[in-house]
C-alpha cells in the first residue's frame, strides 16, 4: 500500500442503495465523472456490494459501495439483497437512489427505515429527473409516506448531470465530524522520543511493505515529531544497543509478544499494534475483558475466530493454526473453533462462547463497532489477536498500562 494514500478504514463510506435499475452506478458515475460502475438496462448488472476507494471533491478520500438492487428476485435474488443490507454496516453516509419517473416503493421505504434504525446520515436522490413529471407532488408524496423532511431530498439526472455539483455538497454536509481523541500512539509520545517497532519478517509478512498497521503507526509517530526505529525481532537487542537512549515505546507485533517482553526491560513501556488499534477504534476495555474470558472456556464451547480481510492462508497462519493452539495449551481444554474472513461475520452468534477478531485494519469504525455490538447484544465477549496473546502470555496488564500512566484510558 502507498504510505502517502488514505487507507480505506479511515475513508469516508458511502452506500448506494435503491432497487434495480433506479440508477445506481448511473449516479456513482456522474458524481466521479468517471466510468467506474457498469451501467445496462438490463436489470440486476450490479450482483454483489462493489466498492471503490476514491477522491471526491469537496469530500476528499471515500469508499463508494455499489449495492445489487433491492427488488431483485429468486434464490440469487434474495441473497444479493441480503448482501446489499449487510453493506450498511460498513456505511458511514448513505443514499438512497430512487427512479424519479416512478417513484418510491416498498422496497424504498424498508430500506430508509433500516438506515434510520441504524442512525447513518442519509439522503434521498430522486434519479431520471428529466423523465419525471411533476416533481413537486412526487417529493409531496414521498414527504408524507416516509414522514421526513424534504430538505432530505435532491432531484437529478445521472445522464445529464442535472444537480450532481448539489448533491456532492450535501453530501459533504453529512460527512460525520473525525473525533480529535482517536489517536494511535501520539498522545502517548514526544517530539524528539525514541520508538522502536518490532516487526517480525515471517511467512506471513506481506512481500516488499509493511501491514497497514504498522504503515499507520509510523506515520503518526512522524507527525508527532517522534523518531520510529523499526526493527526484526531478531535484531532488538541490537537496536536497544545501539540507540542513544532509552525508547520512550516499543510497539510490537503481537507474534513476537512474548521474546521482546523477555529482552525488553521492565522501566521500558511496552504494548503491541493490536492493542493500540484496539484503543484506536474505541474498544480497548472490551477486548481486555473479552481476552480474560479464556480462561472459563470448556470442551464443550465453541470459538468464532474471525478476521476483516482475505488473505491466503499460510501453514502457521495464525488464525487458524497459531491461536488455537495457544488457546489449547493455555486453558488445558480443546474447544471447538470456527473461522471466517473478509465480510462474512455470523448473523446468528448463539453458538459461540467467545468471539476472537483480528485488530479489523481494514475494516472502518463503524463496521468493527457493527461487530462489537453484535457481540454485546449475544452477551458473548469479544477480544482481538494482540490482546488475546498477551493476556495469554501473562503480559496484558504491562502492555496496557502505558495508556492508564500517561492517564490516557480510551474512557
Amino acid at each position: 500500500m502507498n504510505m502517502n494514500a488514505t487507507p480505506s478504514s479511515e475513508r469516508t463510506h458511502i452506500g448506494i442503495f435503491g432497487r434495480r435499475n433506479a440508477g445506481k452506478s448511473s449516479i456513482i458515475n456522474a458524481l466521479t465523472n468517471q466510468n467506474l460502475a457498469v451501467v445496462s438496462d438490463v436489470k440486476g448488472t450490479t450482483t454483489d456490494p462493489v466498492t471503490k476507494a476514491m477522491e471526491l471533491l469537496p469530500l476528499g478520500p471515500v469508499v463508494m459501495i455499489d449495492t445489487p438492487g433491492l427488488d431483485d428476485e429468486g434464490p440469487l435474488g434474495l441473497l444479493r439483497m441480503k448482501k446489499a443490507y449487510q453493506a450498511l454496516n460498513k456505511t458511514d453516509i448513505a443514499l438512497l437512489i430512487i427512479d424519479g419517473a416512478s417513484g418510491a416503493s416498498s422496497e424504498d421505504m424498508n430500506i430508509l427505515a433500516r438506515i434510520r434504525d441504524k442512525q447513518i446520515p442519509w439522503l434521498i436522490v430522486m434519479n431520471k429527473a428529466d423523465q419525471a413529471v411533476n416533481h413537486e407532488r412526487i417529493t409531496k408524496e414521498l414527504i408524507q409516506t416516509a414522514q421526513i423532511d424534504g430538505s432530505s431530498i435532491i432531484w437529478v439526472s445521472a445522464r445529464n448531470r442535472m444537480n450532481i455539483p448539489e448533491l456532492k455538497e450535501q453530501i459533504a454536509s453529512l460527512v460525520p465530524e473525525e473525533n480529535p481523541k482517536r489517536r494511535i500512539v501520539s498522545d502517548l509520545i514526544a517530539p524528539g522520543d525514541f520508538i522502536v517497532l518490532v516487526v517480525p519478517i515471517d511467512k506471513a509478512a506481506p512481500k516488499g511493505r509493511l501491514i497497514l498497521p504498522q504503515q499507520q503507526t509510523i506515520r503518526d509517530i512522524l507527525d508527532t515529531g517522534g523518531i520510529p526505529v523499526v526493527t526484526r525481532d531478531t535484531e532488538l537487542s541490537k537496536t536497544l544497543a545501539g540507540l542513544a537512549e532509552k525508547p520512550a515505546l516499543v510497539i510490537t507485533d503481537s507474534q513476537a509478544f512474548e521474546q521482546v517482553s523477555k529482552i525488553i526491560p521492565d522501566e521500558i513501556p511496552l504494548t503491541s499494534f493490536s492493542i493500540l488499534f484496539a484503543r484506536y477504534k474505541g474498544n480497548l476495555e472490551t477486548v481486555v475483558r473479552g481476552a480474560k474470558a479464556i480462561d472459563t472456556l470448556t470442551d464443550t464451547d465453541t470459538v468464532l475466530i474471525s478476521e476483516g480481510c482475505t488473505h491466503h492462508r499460510q501453514c502457521e497462519d495464525i488464525g487458524t493454526v497459531k491461536l488455537p493452539a495457544w488457546i489449547r495449551r493455555h486453558t488445558g481444554k480443546n474447544p471447538h473453533f470456527e473461522f471466517t474472513s473478509g465480510t462474512e461475520f455470523p448473523f446468528d452468534l448463539s453458538k459461540y462462547r467467545l468471539i476472537i477478531h483480528c485488530g479489523g485494519c481494514t475494516l472502518n469504525e463503524r463496521e468493527m463497532k457493527y461487530r462489537l455490538k453484535c457481540a454485546e447484544d449475544a452477551d458473548i465477549p469479544m477480544t482481538n489477536y494482540g490482546t488475546a496473546i498477551a493476556h495469554m502470555k501473562g503480559i496484558l496488564e504491562r502492555s496496557t498500562a502505558v495508556f492508564y500512566a500517561k492517564g490516557n484510558s480510551e474512557a
